[in-house]
């Protein structure tokens, strides 16, 4: 049973068998009933949390909060490839419309279409819905321009304005600490200096 329990902490990303032997010990000896209480969100999430019907981002309800949102522009949709990206761009407030969440980004080695991100959904979504302006936001791995790309060459029959996210130095970073491909982002994305 406990060998279990380890193996299940394991399946967490970044969990390794110390990190989940240390989880497993601290609940059965110091605090069974945090111990609980996890078992039951866990369970409650497992049976409650689904994805929204609109954007696919997770949801307790048939469309998420941000999708029934009125004061949310719906001519434009950013592209993300997970959940945890809509709410890292929602801290930031500086973004008033909607999302589409891939749930992974293409990768063909690994038998992640087209199908499997639901572009077939974006594309039908692109069709019936007065969508000005796609904002590609996949992460900038090399999986994630492909991605960006082959959205991109999916919206052009819509005549739909396309844009990307910049990507570069972030506030506070120091060139000499930059790997070359992100000076090199930053300076092809540069842009004029008011």
């Amino acid at each position: 049973m406990i060998e279990s329990l380890n193996q299940a902490f394991c399946a967490l990303p970044g969990v390794g068998k110390k990190t989940a032997q240390r989880f497993v010990y601290h609940l059965l000896e110091r605090d069974r009933n945090g111990g609980f209480e996890l078992a039951k969100a866990l369970v409650d999430a497992m049976e409650h949390v689904k994805h929204c019907a609109s954007c696919r981002t997770l949801s307790e309800k048939e469309l998420c909060n941000i999708c029934t949102n009125n004061n949310r522009t719906s001519t434009q949709l950013c592209i993300v490839e997970t959940p945890t990206d809509i709410h890292a761009i929602e801290q930031s407030g500086a973004y008033k419309g909607k999302y589409f969440v891939l749930s992974g980004y293409l990768s063909p080695i690994d038998g992640i279409g087209a199908a499997e991100l639901g572009l077939d959904e974006l594309e039908q979504k692109l069709r019936t819905q007065s969508v000005e302006e796609i904002i590609l936001a996949t992460n900038a791995t090399i999986e994630g321009e492909v991605t960006a790309h082959y959205i991109s060459n999916m919206c052009k029959q819509f005549n739909i304005r396309i844009t990307r996210i910049a990507h570069g130095i972030p506030i506070g970073g120091e060139l000499e600490y930059a790997d070359i491909n992100t000076i090199a982002h930053a300076l092809s994305g540069r842009k004029d200096y008011d």
